[in-house]
């Protein structure tokens, strides 16, 4: 077992920040380096599958999650009229060990940082510190960062290891593919808010509505206040032709009136999309963007983590739960070698073949394409849903899914390793 070791991680967001409680776990020396000055519990919400549950249960997290987040209980798929056409319980609901969680991603990243500091010390993640470039040498790597801001020169650090976590806009990625060019934009826009609101439904339930071309999605990220409502997540998607958007904003502010005329008749008796989209405060736009995958992500000391490795559509749920995935195989292949290159070189084949299955598998629409497949065959609505689709091919879906990312249930529940 590699002990003692030190660690750079370039990125302080979710999947840097589990990285480095597994590495400091197995009694490594490990810093973070990120590039902002201020580490703010931004962004909007997101979902945690039970396998990456089960990761960070293991790291000790379980409380603060069940604190940060709401245990879904199910998800549901619908069409543009409301109807629904796939339901399916999810979490401790559906039998996993482990739950399913909606959580804001700002609280989580904020319970992740305070973690660190906690176990690892106040000065384990070094803000204002963006990288610039980096080396390897016999005795590892060396890494120079500058100011974002102003591109002044912060310092060189070394480190027995480098693990680029650093989102779609790697640095580190770029050392290695440097021609690769700017994020693919999957022709579609995200327009991402939270609403005060009622509980529909069961008041855990994710719920999806429409199709490619238009889209709606929803859960609670809160539990009820005492006035009853909770702080409703959602994202209204619609296919918007390129050249409109400047693809490489990711949190742009946005104006409601370039999306919500396409949702003004979604109002149901069990969930007022329109109503949701007026009272939110504020709403941002985000372009539908991954990278197509590559072929290694090691490469001497220095390995790629999370969507610096493989940046994948919003589909299926699985981005954040991915990353952490990452962290753990990272772990453990670090645990079972004191070659640190060969581990790297493990770690990359526990998880690349796996993660690009999912990236591709998500520009086809993951599991969501059950809504597509409904709406081609019955654009007008149905009388009754197995006439169009049948529950056999409905549940076909999902369990390959389910089996693509990971968290097939029987597999997760028994411990086993699961094989794409």
């Amino acid at each position: 077992m590699i002990n003692r070791k030190s660690v750079m991680i370039i990125g302080a967001g979710i999947g840097g920040l589990v990285t480095a409680l597994q590495l400091h776990k197995l009694g490594m020396k490990v810093r973070v380096y990120e590039s902002v000055e201020e580490i703010r519990a931004l962004g909007v919400g997101i979902n945690l599958l039970p396998h990456s549950v089960k990761v960070l249960t293991e790291l000790g997290l379980a409380d603060e999650l069940d604190r940060e987040g709401v245990r879904t209980a199910e998800l549901a798929y619908y069409n543009k009229f409301g109807q629904l056409i796939w339901q399916e319980p999810r979490g401790l609901d559906a039998g996993y060990q482990w739950p399913q969680y909606s959580i804001h991603r700002g609280k989580l990243q904020m319970l992740l940082l305070r973690e660190v500091q906690r176990r690892l010390g106040e000065n384990s993640v070094l803000t204002g510190h963006h990288l610039a470039e980096f080396e390897q040498h016999a005795g590892g790597v060396t890494a120079h960062f500058v100011n974002r801001k102003s591109g002044q020169s912060i310092g060189r650090y070394s480190a027995d290891l480098l693990i680029g976590a650093d989102g779609i806009h790697s640095v580190v990625r770029k050392n290695y593919y440097p021609d690769e060019g700017a994020p693919k934009y999957g022709g579609r826009i995200l327009w991402r808010g939270t609403t005060e609101a009622p509980p529909y439904l069961t008041g855990r339930s994710m719920i999806m509505m429409g199709h490619v071309d238009v889209k709606f999605v929803a859960y609670p990220i809160s539990a009820p206040n005492p006035q009853g409502k909770s702080q409703i997540n959602w994202i209204a998607e619609l296919t918007v032709p390129g050249g409109m958007l400047d693809r490489t904003d990711w949190n742009r502010k946005a104006n409601k009136e370039d999306f919500a005329p396409s949702f003004s008749q979604w109002k149901f008796d069990w969930i007022d999309v329109p109503l949701l989209i007026e009272q939110s405060v504020a709403v941002y736009e985000f372009p539908l963007v991954d990278k197509d995958p590559v072929k290694r992500w090691a490469f001497g000391r220095v390995a790629l983590l999370g969507d610096a490795a493989h940046p994948m559509y919003p589909i299926g749920s699985n981005g954040a739960s991915q990353a952490i995935l990452d962290s753990e195989a990272l772990a453990k292949s670090l645990s079972d070698s004191d070659d640190m290159e060969g581990a790297l070189k493990q770690f990359e084949a526990l998880r690349l073949d796996k993660t690009s299955s999912i990236v591709l598998s998500n520009r086809q629409n993951g599991p969501e394409i059950v809504m597509q497949i409904v709406e081609e065959r019955a654009p007008n609505g149905f009388a009754n849903l197995h006439d169009v689709i049948s529950r056999q091919e409905l549940e076909a879906i999902s369990t390959r899914y389910k089996q693509i990312a990971g968290f097939d249930k029987d597999t997760l529940n028994a411990g086993k390793e699961v094989k794409s």
